[in-house]
């Protein structure tokens, strides 16, 4: 006789319970970053959309922002942290390679023992691939409660002089708890990743550089750096076809959509699918880049969190989220928004940044 194996109780949906974040509580203006690269404010507003970005201080670590929005959300969803029974910590900027941040954050915000916890390195697309791991886990029965924290403190590896990438990005933390649904609030997920520009984004020195360095060779500190170029031209492409796919599969068209929450990446690619995607006049656009910078993985829930936080867009609503960065990875769903958001925390900026 086969014994047959008894799987997990499957529930019929899952849905965002809330959000919260924390930004860098360090305003960084761009006059404050042109010197090193011979520019301007101009030339910086112009090619990025950027007016100030957030840096946390010398002393705060990125596992402390983690934390604070992690607490936030789960106060505001009024889930004990007992009740969690993982933990999602998408991140590039964590200082070890082992162990994972995310066991760290469970025992600092009092997760029991049995909770789950594990690290995601997809980048800036690390958040929504957080969200698309806590739906599957919740639907399947295998998790009731997960809190998916997308946190960043890349202010410690930027080099000043570079070009590329020392007056783009900044440092915060969003997080979200995802819990069971009678009925689907997280649409399918849509993710992937392109090889073929693996190198395109990244980090100027690797563990091996290190490791096979003479011994009378000094390897720098390794700091972020990109193909501008290249990546533009990728998701001219690449990301009308993902927003696509991700409404389609949630069975929706973009007249449906009420709230636009792309990747902070750059406010030209932003509005360039605004514009290219169909949707309503009326559409809510974040554009938390304007004083946040791009915050890696935490740019998502940090632009939600801000959204709903300034009224600009209401729980319930249908929003199109999605991130993309060094991999190159990415990813995509249709939400509904909480019900519930957190408090931001010293530091949140209080400039509007909607439609």
């Amino acid at each position: 006789m086969t014994r047959m194996i008894r799987t997990a109780r499957q529930r019929a949906g899952s849905r965002m319970l809330s959000v919260a974040g924390v930004r860098g509580d360090q305003v960084v203006a761009n006059d404050a970053l042109v010197g090193p690269i011979d520019s301007s404010d101009e030339w910086i507003r112009r090619r990025t959309g950027i007016v100030t970005r957030r840096y946390a201080r010398r002393e705060v670590l990125v596992e402390d922002l983690a934390e604070q929005a992690g607490r936030s959300a789960l106060a505001a969803a009024a889930i004990d942290p007992a009740r969690i029974d993982a933990v999602i910590v998408a991140s590039i900027s964590w200082m070890q390679t082992t162990p994972a941040m995310a066991p760290l954050v469970a025992h600092r915000l009092g997760c029991g023992p049995g909770t789950a916890a594990f690290d995601i390195n997809a980048a800036c697309a690390g958040y929504c691939h957080g969200i698309g791991q806590a739906d599957a886990l919740v639907r399947a029965g295998t998790a009731e409660h997960v809190l998916v924290i997308g946190a960043e403190k890349i202010s410690d590896f930027i080099e000043p002089t570079d070009r590329t990438m020392s007056f783009i990005m900044g440092d915060g933390a969003g997080a979200a708890v995802v819990g069971p649904a009678d009925e689907p609030a997280i649409g399918p997920t849509i993710w992937g990743s392109d090889g073929r520009l693996h190198g395109a984004i990244g980090l100027t020195h690797s563990w091996l550089d290190f490791k096979t360095a003479a011994d009378d060779e000094h390897v720098p500190w390794p700091t972020a750096r990109q193909d501008g170029p290249s990546v533009y031209r990728w998701t001219q492409t690449a990301l009308p076809q993902l927003a696509e796919a991700a409404i389609a599969e949630a069975g929706l068209t973009p007249s449906d959509i009420d709230v636009f929450i792309p990747h902070q990446a750059n406010l030209r690619i932003v509005e360039g699918l605004h514009q290219r995607l169909g949707f309503r006049d009326d559409v809510v656009v974040a554009r938390d880049i304007v004083d946040s910078g791009n915050t890696s993985s935490a740019s998502v829930p940090l632009a939600t969190e801000r959204l709903l936080r300034e009224g600009l867009a209401k729980p319930g609503q249908l929003a199109l989220q999605f991130g993309f960065g060094a991999g190159l990875a990415y990813a995509a769903q249709v939400v509904r928004l909480p019900d519930a958001v957190g408090d931001a925390g010293p530091g949140a900026p209080g400039t509007p940044s909607g439609r």
